[in-house]
């Protein structure tokens, strides 16, 4: 008489048998009974293999940009950000075609931008102050504006010791035509006041103290590095390198230009780093509008967000 093994004792047969070998990517799959209570248990399991696929995409998905936080000050060269992506077709052909037709047209960045503003005559220590200072105007303000402001306060001595003499009301009448300018006059003074007695009467040369003046940014920060110190050390990302990204596909879409600069940064090579922020400014403000671009006459060929013209 052949005896029929129960459910139970095959299973823990083929178990033990199974454990033996330890062999991988092997699924035993072992047919039930048709009951109630195992259509339950599938049910609960098919829903805890979702749950579990939806964790793994969520764990290996792209972050967009807006998920993405910087807690760091700086972002080192070659370091792979979680918001990062690869080089983006055709940005050197992109680049060198913004080039050529920024060489053939005058932007007012090139005649009246911080570069150009500050007094190249003057000691070293007073020319990094006038940089910085420019710098600080120039935001929420046209470069005509910010050139205006500062040649007034230059004809009353643009130093360190001339501007701590002078009363709040004095800078600001010098400068009453830039954007935010009551803010900026108190900052000003401020930071005049820290670099007297912090800096021996100049500027700090790197981005983690710069930033803790009254009225700097990070944007402001990386430029004074490139104009005053000819540190090399991260791009100044304004509303137009901003923008101009963006609309290039270079960057994903975010308001946050902080986001938008670590970005630009993961795949940008430093060598460009200095150049790209009077190169696509002076593009932003005669061709790459904000409202109204003139796709007509842009010389990029493979501008993803070019508008045709109307036959």
């Amino acid at each position: 008489m052949v005896r029929l093994r129960s459910s139970k004792e095959t299973n823990s047969t083929e178990t033990k048998l199974i454990s033996s070998k330890k062999r991988k990517h092997i699924k035993i799959e072992v047919e039930e009974e048709n009951t109630q209570d195992n259509k339950d248990q599938k049910i609960k399991n098919l829903k805890n293999i979702k749950i579990e696929k939806d964790n793994k995409i969520k764990r290996g998905k792209i972050v967009k940009a807006e998920d993405t936080v910087i807690n760091k000050a700086t972002t080192k060269k070659g370091d792979n950000c979680k918001n990062s992506k690869s080089k983006p077709k055709y940005w050197l052909d992109t680049l060198n075609e913004i080039k050529k037709y920024r060489m053939e047209n005058e932007a007012p960045v090139d005649t009246q931008g911080c570069e150009r503003l500050a007094d190249e005559d003057l000691p070293p220590k007073q020319y990094r102050y006038q940089v910085l200072i420019s710098l600080m105007l120039s935001s929420q303000t046209k470069d005509q504006t910010t050139a205006e402001a500062i040649h007034k306060l230059q004809k009353k001595g643009l130093t360190i010791e001339n501007v701590l003499k002078m009363s709040e009301k004095e800078i600001d009448e010098c400068i009453e035509k830039v954007g935010f300018h009551n803010r900026k006059t108190i900052y000003i003074k401020k930071t005049t006041e820290i670099l007297h007695e912090k800096y021996d009467d100049d500027i700090p040369d790197n981005i983690e103290e710069l930033i803790k003046l009254p009225g700097v940014g990070k944007k402001m920060g990386y430029l004074t590095l490139q104009v005053a110190w000819n540190k090399n050390m991260g791009i100044g990302v304004d509303v137009h390198v901003h923008r101009i990204s963006e609309r290039l596909g270079w960057i994903e879409k975010s308001k946050n230009p902080e986001i938008a600069r670590v970005n630009l940064e993961s795949w940008l090579p430093d060598k460009y780093w200095k150049e790209i922020n009077p190169l696509l400014v002076g593009f932003g403000q005669i061709c790459c509008l904000p409202v109204n671009p003139k796709c007509s006459e842009c010389p990029v060929h493979h501008c993803p967000s070019r508008k045709k013209s109307k036959k």
